[in-house]
């Protein structure tokens, strides 16, 4: 008899697999950046007493790391004497100190005048000023009222980082209680400001405000930013040639003078030109060799701490006391394990990207083979996954420049002459074949297909307007200047 539709509670048995919270951890040190790392662990330095951050003049336990490798992690239920020989180990892991990172340092070779240029170097970069504080201390220059200047702070809180207002006036004046024409007269002001075109609400009278910044409030610029924007951006000259009765040359020299304004005035405020990248490793060419070093100037080092040692050393613990410790000790055992396992996994990467990638290293990206994750996998001893968290937003300095290590991992192409290209160079031959084109008949994709073949590179048309877009490059109806 079967049962009528409903909800019901029923009870099964089934298998599922699930990460242990120590490998999640392991998983997650692995694929983050760098700094993200550091962040991570100096949460758990405020978490676990019996963690402590060695300094960069002090060495490294690296015998505690191996053994942190080698020795089992200490389960429930241990005796105290089991407990108590655990803390012996560590104890005379304290007389087999060494330098962990002497080989980064070599590396780099920096002396200790270097260091402190290099430090002071890091400590006088100062932040920019963002957009809505350039904004506001030009409040200072203008005569408004305390109640218009609290408005004016409003409207200037809601212009984004490109430098528009894109909440509509409206709006704020509904929610703000501040009459509408008020609004209007403080927004006004504030477009007077610096950035020009900041405030506006929209490209075209970003547009328009700077045309009339520099005098050109009634020219045919503006003409065409006020009534034929979208012809404009679909370059579609002579439609507005014919609308404004003049010459398709004449619209094109309009169009290449309004293409220097700014469409986003906030552009130079904004925090990505702050962003900095620090390269995970550093590839140098030594006696005819390439080496790879780990950067681990953001990657702290650990021990576990003397001061729990010594108070276990006494014996006169409680059963809950020993239980606590046990717990940290085993946490920060492991952390340092991840840590060390995580940099050896990214060096070991790094080492078999560089042996594949020579003739890149020696003649760059036109060079650059095709390289996939199963293919590094295989060779470092790790399942494909693990490459792929491990190069996540790591980065290389090579002798080319500094590049993302997923850069390195990309499919190919076959030459007629049986060469292997990849992904990089075919976008670079492109790229290299629309820059030499005639801009008054610019090469359709197929063109472009026929030119690469000459060149022995076989490739579709559909895969070079999918190269195309993501080069940024226009279709050659869009390319064609008059």
């Amino acid at each position: 008899m079967s049962q009528a539709p409903g909800l019901y509670q029923v009870q099964k048995l089934s298998l599922q697999q699930v990460l242990a919270p120590q490998l999640q951890q392991s998983l997650h040190l692995l694929q983050v950046p760098s700094l993200e790392l550091s962040a991570l662990v100096h949460e758990e330095l405020q978490q676990n007493p019996l963690l402590e951050e060695v300094t960069r003049d002090e060495p490294q336990i690296e015998a505690q790391v191996a053994e942190a490798e080698r020795e089992p992690l200490p389960d429930d239920g241990k005796s105290n004497d089991d407990f108590q020989r655990e803390f012996e180990v560590l104890s005379k892991i304290d007389d087999e100190w060494r330098e962990y990172f002497s080989m980064a340092n070599s590396f780099r070779g920096r002396s200790p005048e270097q260091e402190e240029q290099h430090q002071h170097f890091f400590d006088s970069i100062v932040e920019r000023e963002s957009l809505q504080q350039h904004l506001l201390a030009q409040l200072d220059d203008t005569e408004f009222t305390t109640d218009e200047r609290k408005t004016a702070e409003l409207l200037i809180g809601s212009i984004n980082d490109d430098g528009y207002l894109l909440a509509p006036i409206e709006e704020i004046a509904i929610n703000t209680g501040v009459p509408l024409d008020q609004l209007d007269k403080i927004l006004h002001e504030i477009q007077t400001f610096h950035p020009v075109g900041v405030g506006a609400r929209n490209l075209r009278e970003c547009l328009l405000i700077q045309l009339d910044r520099l005098g050109k409030t009634n020219s045919l610029p503006a003409n065409i930013v006020r009534d034929h924007l979208d012809d404009l951006g679909r370059k579609r000259y002579p439609d507005i040639a014919r609308a404004l009765d003049i010459e398709v040359d004449e619209v094109q020299e309009l169009a290449n003078f309004i293409a220097t304004l700014e469409p986003k005035p906030g552009r130079m405020f904004t925090a990505e030109r702050d962003q900095y990248v620090a390269p995970d490793i550093f590839v140098q060419e030594i006696d005819g060799q390439y080496t790879v070093a780990l950067n681990d100037d953001q990657v702290p080092r650990l021990r576990i701490s003397n001061t729990y040692k010594n108070i276990m050393a006494g014996g006169e613990q409680t059963a809950e006391a020993r239980e606590y410790i046990r717990e940290k000790l085993r946490a920060g055992k492991f952390l340092i394990k991840s840590i060390h396992q995580r940099q050896q996994t990214i060096q070991n990467i790094a080492k078999v990207i560089v042996e594949h990638q020579q003739e890149f290293l020696e003649h760059g990206t036109a060079k650059l083979k095709p390289l996939t994750m199963a293919c590094v996998a295989e060779k470092v001893g790790v399942h494909e996954t693990t490459v792929s968290r491990a190069v996540a937003n790591k980065y290389m300095q090579t002798p080319h420049g500094l590049f993302e290590m997923r850069y390195f991992f990309t499919t190919g192409y076959t030459t007629e002459g049986g060469a292997t290209l990849s992904n990089a160079s075919v976008k670079e031959q492109l790229a290299k074949v629309v820059a030499q084109e005639d801009p008054s008949h610019p090469l359709s994709d197929q063109e472009i297909v026929a030119i690469l073949k000459e060149k022995g590179i076989p490739i579709a048309r559909r895969t070079v307007a999918k190269y195309r877009d993501e080069l940024d490059i226009l279709p050659s109806n869009l390319r064609k200047k008059f």
